[in-house]
């Protein structure tokens, strides 16, 4: 049996990407059906409600994504065992950005749909502009054409740049040229700093142009370290369950794991820095444009929604992460893997749905969370799963270790005595 055989993904990846259409679709019919009975009732207006939902299962795996192409130009730059043993997990998540392109079509759809004086970002309703000098003055920025511009831009960049890296890496397991290994480490340097500027300016667009008023300088460091962050998450979690088919059990050594596990503490650790900063920033600065973000997200059940992000997105994760046999055994990593997937659509949540308010004073309490957070998981959960789908169908298409690398053995065997 030669190497590339050898190296396919296992008969469970088509298992598991059957159950994860039927259940991405099974939730994604839940959420619509949630947040547009929920939102109706609430008054926030059924149809805003579900794009608002949407939005945060678009935004989540776009994030993977995107996340995924920067650990993959990373992992280029440094070498390392952990790049080439993760490399071609990063590499499905990348060609899943053409998908992504066309889960962005329903956000378009959105800036169009306005109900009861509800829309889903505000700059959209041309009355509220009219009568808004703030706004008025943004105008040139945040209008519709504009917007649409930049995400196709975005996504051309972002899968521009994949498709060479992923060209590029299946040529040298073709050729096994070594000039490509230089090649792909040159364009990574790229690669980080397109990464860095367009994700930037799509959190300002997808994020935090929900509340147009509100501006933060640090925001799209956030977003990048969490999408960092949840693409090092969900490549840990489907590496513990490669892990448990041949010949992965094998080439997944406990020492990637490690080397992995402190990757993720370090993620923890940064987006818990970066989200600090902003509110001390605007704690301090106390101006009126900055802290009507935070005093939405104080009030009306919101604070304990940021305190058990404290909880749950940093202090356990960091505290678990800082046992070494943790880091080492795939099955005890995995589930702070999960913990961290399951906590970045909470604090997505968090981001996104108080600013349903952002126009005007309105109702805080348990309505207000139920209507958000049953919704908005399902709609997560649902276009996650189908995301899974697709990215399960790109899994299959090469095999799980890039077999022309040079340092491929070396990675392995070495990792294995250190077992």
């Amino acid at each position: 049996m030669d190497a590339t055989h050898r190296y396919t993904a296992p008969d469970a990846v088509a298992r598991y990407r059957g159950r994860a259409l039927l259940a991405g679709a099974d939730f994604l019919v839940a959420g619509v059906v949630l947040a547009y009975t929920l939102g109706s009732y609430a008054g926030y207006g059924g149809f805003v409600q579900v794009f608002r939902s949407y939005l945060v299962g678009f935004f989540f795996c776009t994030g993977i994504a995107v996340g995924s192409l920067a650990w993959l130009s990373l992992g280029h730059m440094t070498g390392g065992a952990w790049a080439l043993t993760s490399r071609r997990l990063f590499e499905a998540a990348t060609r899943t950005l053409p998908f992504c392109l066309v889960l962005f079509i329903p956000v378009v759809v959105s800036l169009f749909v306005h109900e009861g004086g509800r829309s889903l970002y505000e700059w959209t309703d041309a009355a509220r502009v009219a009568g808004d000098e703030a706004l008025k003055h943004k105008q040139p920025y945040l209008n519709i054409p504009f917007f649409v511009v930049r995400g196709v831009i975005y996504f051309a960049a972002w899968f521009f740049l994949a498709n060479l890296l992923n060209r590029w890496s299946a040529e040298q397991d073709t050729t096994g040229d070594p000039r490509l290994r230089r090649k792909m480490q040159d364009i990574s340097g790229v690669v980080i700093l397109v990464v860095g500027l367009t994700a930037t300016f799509a959190a300002f667009d997808w994020g935090m142009s929900l509340e147009p008023h509100w501006f933060s300088t640090i925001y799209g460091l956030i977003v990048l370290s969490g999408w960092g962050l949840s693409a090092l998450a969900f490549v840990i979690t489907v590496a513990t369950f490669l892990r448990h088919h041949e010949p992965m059990n094998d080439a997944y050594q406990p020492l990637h794991f490690h080397d992995w596990g402190k990757l993720l503490l370090t993620l923890v650790m940064l987006y818990a820095y970066f989200a600090f900063s902003q509110f001390l920033i605007t704690w301090a600065g106390n101006l009126p444009e900055e802290i009507p973000f935070y005093l939405r997200r104080l009030h009306g059940g919101w604070q304990a929604v940021g305190l058990a992000i404290i909880l749950f997105h940093f202090a356990l994760p960091f505290a678990l992460l800082l046992s070494r046999q943790r880091k080492r055994e795939p099955s005890r990593l995995r589930r702070v893997a999960i913990l961290m997937l399951f906590m970045r659509v909470f604090d997505l949540v968090f981001f996104f749905a108080p600013s349903v308010h952002a126009g005007g004073e309105a109702e805080f309490g348990a309505r207000d969370l139920l209507t958000n957070f049953v919704p908005m998981f399902s709609m997560a959960l649902g276009v996650g799963g189908i995301w899974l789908w697709y990215y399960f169908g790109q899994l299959q298409t090469r095999p799980l270790l890039p077999l022309g690398a040079p340092e491929l053995e070396e990675a392995i065997a070495a990792a294995a005595e250190h077992h």
